[in-house]
């Protein structure tokens, strides 16, 4: 299952517009390794459960990982061969904005070597820029 709101206040959001960098949550705060993004961009549950999965296969489930984003924002679709007009199209999947800077995953109570390669792949899955940070 993938990660979305249990509850929304309103279904639908407006697009809004994406900052280019963050300075609040751009240092590590729970492990001592992390990897954040270098640009921003939209980052959807999918990717994000991807690059858990390929990070926890890594380090073979020592550890701790800490997922610092969460998809709240839902994006929509309308339907193939539609024509223009007649509303908003219904949510297709739920997807965490992203600005760069953010750190998105920290790991801790494992060797820096095995995070390094960890994060290596877990990165591959998104869709993003990152760098590995200390």
């Amino acid at each position: 299952m993938f990660l979305q709101p249990k509850r929304s206040k309103y279904k639908k959001s407006r697009k809004g517009k994406l900052t280019k960098l963050n300075f609040k949550s751009n240092k590590l705060i729970f492990g001592s390794i992390g990897i954040k993004a270098l640009e921003s961009g939209l980052i959807s549950s999918r990717q994000i459960e991807s690059a858990r999965q390929a990070i926890a296969r890594k380090i073979q489930r020592k550890g701790k990982i800490w997922i610092r984003i969460f998809p709240h924002y839902p994006v929509t679709r309308k339907p193939i061969e539609v024509r223009m007009g007649k509303g908003k199209g219904s949510v297709s999947h739920w997807a965490a904005k992203v600005s760069g800077g953010t750190v998105l995953f920290e790991l801790g109570g494992i060797p820096d070597n095995i995070a390094l390669s960890a994060f290596k792949t877990g990165g591959a899955k998104l869709p993003l820029k990152t760098i590995i940070c200390k």
